[in-house]
């Protein structure tokens, strides 16, 4: 490691000024931001994938685009809840382009229990990845369009998005992008992969992860995916936010790791609410700038939710 690489442990309580459980939470009022919906893909059967951009009139310049990704198990969720709309809006406010994008929910029919194979279940990642690869074509091709910052892209996901987005940047095989294109960054919120052993340090980016260490669902460290039993049809070995974290400090890569003592998976979606601040701290110094390695523990006993 180098002599430089530091990692800060710190125990949240409720006096710190930066944390997930302020009741005084910055409040953006939308300034003259739009949303439209654009079709990005049409699939085989001629269903239309949609995305909604929300960005701001008074834009001049090109922008940083953050490309949000819903959660649902693949199999529900959409792009436009209120929550998401606005979380939109909000980092819209704060002068960003946002694409929230609709994709594939391929186990719409099957479920993403323990009873649905894992070979459905990986397969459901890729297409997920297929899809985000796809949005993400249509916004760069159409960028002088957006005013996007092509060098600044941004993916945020909560649960399943979560998993489609880490899976995309860390396993994935793309042929969709351009082969000299890169991710600026990359948010995610419980979230697993199904390997670390593709985290490279040519691979690696900016990565921030938000993960309960008691989430049921998706494991906290490595763990099967709903913690299966060995002989269902669905176990599956998932590697979550503190594996993640572990490759890349092993790596020496830039890593924001926010862990939820006693918390479950509601904080796949949580910290768009209670954690904008840490986001955009994120984004500004781990992305638009170099920032070294943290870890921060919030003890959920002091959560005001």
């Amino acid at each position: 490691m180098k002599s430089s690489f530091k990692k800060l442990y710190l125990l949240f309580i409720i006096s710190l000024v930066s944390n997930c459980t302020s009741k005084k939470q910055i409040v953006y009022e939308p300034i003259d931001i739009s949303k439209k919906t654009y079709v990005y893909k049409k699939t085989k059967n001629s269903k239309k994938l949609k995305l909604d951009v929300y960005k701001s009139s008074k834009l001049k310049k090109n922008a940083p685009l953050i490309i949000y990704v819903h959660g649902g198990g693949f199999s529900g969720g959409s792009r436009d809840e209120e929550h998401i709309k606005k979380f939109c809006t909000e980092m819209a406010n704060n002068g960003f382009i946002t694409a929230s994008i609709s994709y594939r929910l391929t186990m719409k029919n099957y479920g993403f229990g323990c009873d649905t194979k894992s070979n459905l279940k990986i397969q459901a990642f890729n297409n997920a990845s297929q899809d985000i690869s796809y949005a993400t074509e249509y916004l760069l091709r159409n960028n002088k369009k957006f005013k996007i910052n092509p060098k600044k892209i941004i993916l945020i996901g909560s649960s399943a998005g979560a998993e489609a987005i880490l899976n995309l940047v860390y396993v994935y095989n793309n042929k969709i992008l351009p082969k000299n294109f890169k991710y600026a960054g990359v948010i995610a919120m419980a979230g697993a992969i199904t390997t670390v052993d593709k985290i490279t340090k040519n691979r690696a980016i900016p990565t921030q992860l938000f993960h309960g260490n008691e989430d049921q669902l998706v494991p906290f460290d490595m763990a099967p995916h709903h913690y299966c039993d060995k002989n269902s049809n669905g176990y599956l070995i998932l590697y979550g936010s503190r594996a993640i974290a572990n490759k890349l400090h092993k790596i020496d890569a830039p890593y924001y790791l926010y862990t939820i003592q006693k918390g479950d998976h509601s904080w796949n979606s949580k910290p768009m609410s209670l954690c904008k601040k840490e986001i955009l701290y994120f984004i500004n110094n781990y992305i638009f700038k170099k920032s070294e390695s943290i870890e921060i523990i919030a003890n959920k006993k002091s959560l005001r939710i």
